[in-house]
């Protein structure tokens, strides 16, 4: 019986083959930590009485939910980091200097590669698979660990093969593949699974949108979520300093699946996840039809803050205004995004509609700043969840999207097609 890319990822790092199921002890390529998650992995570093890092090259922290600070409390928490990686002399730290959100900017720095395993203190971690790594989320005490020892312990996941059929419709981006799976399994469909991506669908799906469909694998309760290198990929990676050198996994043809889901998107509508789950998804007529008025939108986030999000947005705006009583946030995903889509004229034409254009951050996808929503307020935003109270009131209503029906809704003023503003 053959291997998936998961069990051939985790069988080279073991130096063994290892299947689905066995518990084992592997190295770390890169762990991840933010100005949230790692002052809590720094205290246990700390208290186990290390003093070295067992891999330095390996670890990352990048300052991005709360940066510039927003108060005493996240101000003290970037500190923390500061002084840490200072004292480590930590050649992957990114601060205000040189800032993003870490999902996008540690791709962009060559820091992720293919046939990696990854762990962040951060649920979103998945987002790496695109690039044909195994990433995943983990707890602040699972990255101290891994700081210490340089490995981690891990269930081998088993996979769920899904397979996109089918060529996709105007203004159907990865952001409706995903929202679309979670519509039809579940936000626990692939509890503890890796998803595994593939079709011809895939094969013509860009970097943004495939670092977007598997940075919302976690949304189906999945543990990672992967797409095979090819030839997408690599052009990707050709003008990156990379970290190691890269290993490229395919799944055998005879490879073991505990599920293959097949869905044809010939005919798929963008998709509009409804308030308050990610897999509360509805085609984007039924959300016209239901005449949504929106009091903010937000284009941003390690989903959809890439440089293709920036252009499509101000593109569907140029030359129009957002709607009198609608709010339009734009947050590129790092600095180099920012200041090309400054040279190609995309944030000219964003504020010029009205839009307001942040630093890169996490602070409005999690409600911390930036775009914090009030009571009874309704949004539609690019993020990758609209849990009761994600973006600030509790009664508050946030409607998820890609960013073409984002930028539309904004002028529109409620949820719209670019084709009807």
């Amino acid at each position: 019986m053959g291997l998936t890319i998961t069990e051939k990822i985790f069988s080279a790092h073991a130096g063994r083959e290892v299947r689905a199921g066995e518990i084992v002890e592997v190295p770390i390529d890169m762990v991840i930590g933010n100005d949230i998650t790692t002052p809590i992995s720094i205290k246990a570093f700390r208290e186990s009485g290390a003093k070295k890092l067992a891999n330095p090259d390996g670890f990352s922290i990048v300052l991005d939910h709360f940066i510039p600070a927003k108060d005493i409390a996240s101000a003290n928490q970037a500190k923390i980091s500061r002084e840490f990686a200072w004292e480590h002399n930590l050649k992957n730290f990114f601060d205000e200097k040189d800032m993003g959100i870490e999902h996008a900017l540690l791709p962009e720095k060559g820091l992720i590669v293919p046939g990696d395993v990854i762990i962040g203190a951060d649920s979103h971690t998945c987002t790496h698979g695109a690039l044909g790594a195994f990433a995943t989320g983990m707890g602040s005490t699972d990255l101290a660990y891994a700081m210490i020892t340089g490995g981690n312990w891990f269930k081998v996941p088993e996979t769920i093969k899904v397979v996109f059929t089918g060529k996709l419709r105007p203004y159907v981006t990865g952001k409706d593949l995903i929202l679309e799976l979670i519509r039809r399994i579940g936000v626990d469909g692939a509890l503890y699974k890796a998803l595994e991506f593939t079709g011809d669908t895939i094969e013509n799906l860009d970097m943004d949108s495939r670092f977007s469909l598997c940075n919302m694998a976690i949304e189906a309760g999945a543990k990672s979520g992967i797409i095979a290198v090819d030839e997408v990929t690599k052009e990707f990676l050709k003008d990156k300093d990379l970290a190691r050198e890269p290993k490229f996994y395919y799944s055998d043809e005879d490879a073991q699946y505990s599920d293959i889901i097949e869905i044809d998107v010939s005919n798929l509508e963008p998709v509009i996840a409804y308030p308050h789950l990610p897999s509360n998804g509805h085609p984007l007529s039924q959300a016209i039809a239901d005449d949504i008025r929106v009091d903010q939108v937000f284009i941003g986030s390690c989903t959809n803050g890439r440089l293709s999000d920036i252009e499509i947005a101000s593109k569907i705006v140029k030359g129009k205004k957002v709607a009198k009583h609608t709010r339009m946030i734009v947050t590129p995903a790092t600095q180099k995004i920012l200041e090309e889509a400054s040279k190609l004229g995309y944030i000219k034409d964003l504020v010029d509609a009205g839009a307001v254009v942040s630093n890169p951050t996490c602070g409005a996808c999690l409600g911390g700043y930036m775009g914090i929503l009030g009571d009874d307020e309704v949004a539609i935003s690019t993020t990758n969840r609209n849990f009761v109270g994600r973006m600030g009131a509790r009664s508050s209503k946030i409607y998820l999207s890609n960013s073409a029906i984002a930028a539309a809704s904004a002028v529109a003023g409620k949820i719209a097609s670019p084709d009807n503003i």
